[in-house]
């Protein structure tokens, strides 16, 4: 029994190890930017379909199945810690090519009004909601992820797909978060 218990710590521990060494190695170099006509105008998560659409015009030109924040199903989010995805409109206001996930574009959560509700509330709203990849050095997960919700509130994709919706996805499109 004490060696199973020895066992299984050296294996969480080397584990947790790896995570934080791939986290500080990064992604790598990020995609270069799509031709202007294959480039979103338009995000829209469907949340309870887990599903995130790239338009251009009216017209979808992807299609991704997601994984959310553990607690998405219980509505927007409304403070930091609640790992709810947020609802309504916002936009990609900055990316991040050293991400600890693979690749990662910020979402302009929150707007001053989730800001003031939260702070009313005597909490943080939170932040730091991103589309991104798998975390760095887990990248062979690929479309497991999707079996389950794992991330703090944030939409996460494949790295492939991740690398995609980089090319085609310039600064300042937005993005309609749906329940």
């Amino acid at each position: 029994m004490l060696k199973t218990i020895i066992i299984l710590s050296l294996v969480a521990v080397s584990l947790f190890a790896y995570t934080k060494v791939m986290a500080r190695i990064g992604a790598g170099s990020p995609p270069p930017d799509a031709p202007p006509e294959q480039q979103a105008d338009l995000i829209r998560v469907y949340k309870s379909e887990r599903r995130m659409v790239l338009f251009r015009g009216n017209a979808p030109i992807s299609t991704y199945q997601i994984s959310l924040g553990w607690a998405a199903d219980a509505g927007p989010k409304q403070r930091e810690g609640d790992e709810k995805t947020p609802e309504g409109r916002y936009e990609i206001d900055w990316r991040n090519p050293k991400s600890v996930a693979h690749l990662s574009l910020h979402i302009s959560y929150p707007n001053p009004k989730e800001r003031r509700e939260a702070e009313v509330s005597g909490f943080a709203p939170g932040g730091s909601i991103m589309i991104h990849g798998l975390p760095n050095g887990w990248g062979l997960l690929g479309e497991m992820h999707r079996l389950w919700d794992w991330t703090d509130g944030c939409i996460a994709v494949t790295n492939a797909e991740m690398r995609d919706i980089w090319a085609r996805v310039p600064n300042h499109t937005p993005i309609d978060i749906m329940p």
